[in-house]
């Protein structure tokens, strides 16, 4: 072999490694700037709470049918989840849709307007409901006036439904005698009658309540009329919503409003990843059914009912492939 000969071998050689390392890192790049991600994080809820054990479900059928990878995360629930998206330290979570709204428009408990996140789909309700004593005498929110009520955790959803519906009937917390207690405090404390009635938002059956009625008659405060209008109409992510009378043993049907449990996303995932969730989802609601309760509630033509903030893409293109707007 002639020396010149092996130089040029050499030289071939070296431009076949240099374009092996170029090819490389090539690939990384693309990675970096368009590939689709496999890894994600699902922000939900307390873990004794619902929306733990219900974004796992959605979480493991997703998985299923995708080939991705979704982890689930215990949270505050709705108004962490909210400033989670934001920092992009989660890409799903389950937010109310009154907290969702007061997070985009920087309202009631945000002081600010925050970003980063779109809707992906309204699942179930979150029901108000006004819990007293069947013989209380209370027969609207209007004679809650002078009485003893919890209005839910300070800062919560819960109080800021509960000032809205107060003020829709002529009351502030000027004119009852304020307790900020949670669902389970203001369970208790209705049993050892120290309040006279108090709120909860939450999917129903609650658990506080269902527990007081084994043992105590009680009595739902429906929520209709001008007062229910206006509220729909001030503040459009209430719904209409009526509780059976067999949920709590009730003598009749209770009307009230209620807000909406949505799906939230980050504003940044691809059109592509968010069009696949959502189709895993409502295509699959049998077997999500199966694994948590709460599913069965969810409908596809219910998905963007009280939804006031924008639809992520992906989303978007899914219902209007089924004919949802």
């Amino acid at each position: 072999m002639t020396k010149r000969f092996k130089h040029l071998i050499a030289i071939i050689t070296i431009c076949a490694m240099l374009f092996g390392l170029t090819a490389c890192g090539g690939g990384g790049d693309s990675k970096d700037t368009g590939s689709t991600n496999t890894n994600y994080v699902f922000a939900s809820g307390g873990t004794s709470g619902t929306y733990y054990p219900l974004a796992g479900a959605i979480a493991s059928e997703v998985n299923k049918q995708v080939g991705v990878n979704i982890t689930v995360q215990s949270t505050g629930a709705s108004k962490e989840n909210v400033m989670l998206l934001s920092k992009k330290e989660a890409d799903y979570a389950i937010i109310q849709n009154d907290v969702l709204d007061y997070a985009y428009n920087g309202t009631g408990i945000f002081t600010e307007k925050v970003s980063g996140f779109s809707t992906v789909a309204s699942i179930y309700a979150e029901v108000c409901q006004i819990v007293v004593a069947s013989d209380s005498g209370i027969q609207t929110v209007a004679d809650l006036k002078g009485k003893r009520v919890s209005i839910g955790d300070a800062g919560s959803g819960v109080e800021q439904n509960a000032l809205q519906i107060l003020a829709a009937h002529g009351l502030s917390t000027d004119d009852i005698v304020v307790s900020r207690l949670s669902f389970k405090e203001s369970g208790n404390a209705f049993k050892d009658g120290q309040i006279d009635a108090f709120f909860v938002t939450s999917g129903v059956p609650n658990t506080a309540i269902t527990e007081l009625a084994v043992t105590r008659s009680l009595k739902l405060l429906d929520i209709v009329g001008d007062q229910a209008a206006a509220l729909m109409k001030d503040y459009p992510f209430y719904t209409a919503v009526t509780i059976p009378k067999d949920v709590y043993n009730t003598e009749a049907d209770i009307t009230t409003l209620g807000v909406r449990a949505l799906i939230v996303c980050r504003s940044d995932l691809s059109e592509d990843e968010v069009y696949k969730f959502t189709k895993a989802v409502y295509e699959n609601l049998e077997s999500l059914g199966q694994a948590h309760a709460k599913a069965k509630e969810f409908k596809l033509e219910e998905a963007t009912s009280g939804v006031t903030v924008p639809l992520h893409p992906g989303a978007e293109k899914f219902y209007k492939e089924k004919g949802i707007q």
